[in-house]
């Protein structure tokens, strides 16, 4: 597979974003979320809130096709999905990068995201990537209706590049 080439998501990607979100969430939180959350979390619920997002989503391509996306929200990287297949290939540590940079350029000077606690995987690689546990976090998933609260861990990771003084993170913004 080829370096991969981060870049804004277009209305284009909607598609390729949607499988790998709905495959990747359905890997990582299997078991480890409530069963609420889980019954709708459909392969029908991902196009709208994929296109309720492409204004903050960078997808990386990488050998002609989306292989993975991040969403960043204010200091918050809120999504970081990787297809299965290019696990391993550097698509993550590209799209993380981007994230703390984007972060960094809206005068942050922490990013900050939400790991299911039971998603060793994914705590591993932020691990690995610099980011630290800052302890135990209720995050608020939307569904439709309402929110589902999630038993999580807050990462944190200081960006470079962010003005002093710069806005802290809000609150934690639903899923």
């Amino acid at each position: 597979m080829t370096a991969p080439r981060v870049r804004r998501a277009s209305l284009d990607d909607a598609g390729a974003i949607a499988r790998i979100w709905h495959d990747g969430w359905a890997d990582g939180h299997a078991g480890h979320v409530p069963g609420e959350l889980y019954r709708h979390r459909t392969a029908a619920s991902y196009p709208p809130r994929v296109r309720a997002r492409l204004a903050s989503t960078w997808v990386a391509e990488a050998g002609g096709a989306v292989r993975g996306f991040v969403v960043v929200v204010d200091a918050e990287v809120e999504q970081v999905y990787v297809d299965a297949a290019a696990r391993g290939s550097g698509v993550a540590a590209a799209l993380l990068a981007r994230a703390e940079s984007v972060v960094a350029d809206a005068g942050h000077d922490r990013a900050w995201l939400a790991v299911v606690a039971g998603n060793a995987r994914a705590r591993r690689f932020y691990e690995r990537s610099g980011w630290v546990d800052a302890g135990p976090l209720d995050y608020a998933a939307e569904v439709a209706g309402g929110v589902v609260v999630v038993p999580c861990r807050r990462y944190e990771k200081p960006v470079t590049g962010a003005g002093a003084g710069g806005p802290r993170p809000r609150r934690p913004r639903a899923r």
